[in-house]
């Protein structure tokens, strides 16, 4: 119980910013919940769709693996499908590269998706907190210019002290906003580089397959 009257107090000495700020930590961490769960499932679900994949392309089973792409929700599913789409359009491997390209363009943004909010919430709870203490030592000075010389130290210290801890709460809360954007720009970056890695694989297989050579000029054939 100590501890939940510490945190009331706290909460009650800081002062009008405090609802704000706890707003903005709130948001934060309601942010970085969602995206860690969706990283983690995108992550998942590249696994499974990968060890689906990689067979039915060394059986050059285009028809089963383009179906297969098209039903499968994991964002490598998007851009192995773009490239096998293409090859029925072109062999050559410069556009089915191309494709495959344009397919992790299209799935990066939904991976990186409201992770940049988390440094801007940061920078918001820290701000917020400067504000709240210089609105409250403003506050405290006006109180001690009218008040009783023998008090005004008194007053002027606990002022002080109930101005900081806007401050303080707003680090509290910037600082574990920024960690947690730093933890899933990390992960974002693993899965990027994952899909990355197989969009390579599976075009090497291709080319082994299908002998696709890179596009020469008409006077080189």
């Amino acid at each position: 119980m100590d501890i939940f009257d510490t945190i009331a107090r706290f909460f009650q000495e800081g002062g009008s910013f405090m609802l704000p700020i706890a707003i903005v930590l709130a948001l934060g961490i309601a942010i970085t919940i969602e995206r860690y769960v969706f990283l983690s499932f995108a992550k998942s679900t590249n696994k499974r769709a990968f060890l689906e994949i990689e067979p039915l392309l060394a059986q050059q089973q285009f028809d089963q693996l383009l179906s297969l792409t098209k039903s499968s929700t994991a964002p490598i599913s998007r851009v192995i499908g773009a490239g096998i789409t293409r090859l029925s359009l072109s062999p050559r491997r410069e556009d089915i590269e191309y494709a495959m390209e344009e397919g992790l363009m299209e799935t990066v943004p939904r991976l990186e998706k409201r992770t940049s909010y988390l440094g801007t919430l940061a920078n918001i709870a820290t701000l917020l907190g400067l504000l709240g203490t210089i609105i409250g030592l403003i506050a405290a000075f006006s109180a001690v210019a009218n008040a009783d010389p023998s008090e005004k130290a008194s007053l002027l210290s606990q002022s002080i002290s109930v101005a900081m801890n806007t401050t303080a709460f707003g680090l509290i809360s910037a600082i574990p906003l920024l960690g947690f954007h730093a933890l899933l720009q990390t992960k974002t970056t693993e899965i990027i580089d994952s899909m990355e890695m197989a969009g390579v694989k599976c075009l090497n297989t291709l080319i082994a397959l299908q002998q696709l050579k890179p596009h020469t000029r008409q006077s080189d054939m």
